[in-house]
């Protein structure tokens, strides 16, 4: 039977058991589509999705895109990855595998099926950035042989298969560079700044700020991520990306250290440590296109997004 019978799609999403792909499930299902969400539980968790099961439009397959995937489905969103530094550095082969095999078992099958897909890539492929705020056009500024790179290299070679699989396959393609994303359902041992210091604060350890914590981040809220990626999917033929999605609003490490302090209501104090290896003084989107193309700026603050990370964080504890 034809899937043009069904009034709705069905779509894949790959590492939809994670933070950002469980809060993905949720708005598709609410616009009325079939999910089939593929994870490996590497980083993400059967909690993220453990409201969805009794869902008949919902189905959940463990599976490792390292290795082909045969299914059919009307779209495909490809988010599987780890994405933070202590996970992705925890396993640095697999890292890389799952950005570069991945995405061709996932083009292979959008190839196939004649599917779009959305690559979920990353600001990190602008490495350190020389160019401030980072446009779409910017070539970026990455070590490739740094102990980031994994993650870095493996996104950018992601990129450019996406792109040569549309070239020559006539493949249809969206990518989005994402930038730093926080709120509920973050892993609270990922290791990234926002899950770090609002755990931090809660148990009332020191908070840890590596250099003088004048690096610079923007923090957009997971609903207004996951609205940008639908739009995306969505977006006028021949769009391709790629097409950056975060918060121009920019803010100190330090800033935010501070914020999460009075908010949670700690007696927390900042300790400093030494700058990582590779690590970004800046990061800020230029998302000029976004606005063009997808009508799409994100709507959320940063305190009232941390009003409800920190709850959510809170409820782990108890």
């Amino acid at each position: 039977m034809s899937r043009d019978y069904f009034s709705n799609r069905r779509v894949l999403v790959t590492g939809g058991a994670g933070f950002v792909g469980s809060h993905l499930i949720d708005r598709l299902l609410a616009a009325g589509d079939e999910v089939l969400c593929v994870d490996n539980l590497f980083t993400g968790a059967k909690a993220n999705i453990a409201h969805l099961h009794d869902n008949p439009r919902f189905e959940f397959m463990r599976h490792d895109i390292c290795f082909p995937l045969f299914v059919e489905v009307d779209a495909i969103y490809n988010l599987a990855c780890p994405a933070s530094p202590i996970h992705y550095q925890h396993d640095p082969v697999q890292t890389t595998k799952v950005s570069v095999m991945g995405a061709i078992n996932m083009l292979g099958l959008a190839k196939r099926i004649k599917a779009p897909i959305l690559q979920a890539s990353t600001s990190e492929v602008y490495g350190d950035p020389e160019q401030h705020p980072q446009t779409e056009s910017y070539w970026g500024n990455v070590n490739p042989i740094g102990i980031r790179s994994c993650y870095d290299e493996g996104k950018r070679c992601a990129e450019t298969l996406f792109f040569d699989y549309h070239r020559q396959n006539n493949v249809e393609i969206k990518v989005a560079r994402i930038f730093n994303t926080y709120g509920p359902r973050m892993h609270p041992a990922d290791g990234r700044v926002v899950s770090n210091f609002v755990m931090q604060a809660l148990r009332g350890e020191d908070i840890t700020i590596y250099g003088d914590g004048s690096q610079t981040r923007s923090f957009c809220y997971v609903d207004d991520l996951v609205d940008g990626l639908i739009r995306l999917m969505g977006s006028r033929d021949g769009f391709t990306g790629p097409c950056n999605l975060g918060n121009p609003v920019e803010f100190t490490i330090r800033e935010l250290a501070e914020l999460v302090i009075e908010m949670v209501g700690s007696k927390s104090k900042l300790v400093q440590e030494p700058l990582p290896s590779d690590d970004p003084t800046q990061r800020k989107p230029d998302i000029s296109l976004a606005k063009k193309e997808l009508d799409w700026e994100p709507a959320v603050p940063l305190r009232e997004g941390l009003a409800k990370t920190i709850d959510y964080f809170r409820t782990l504890q108890n």
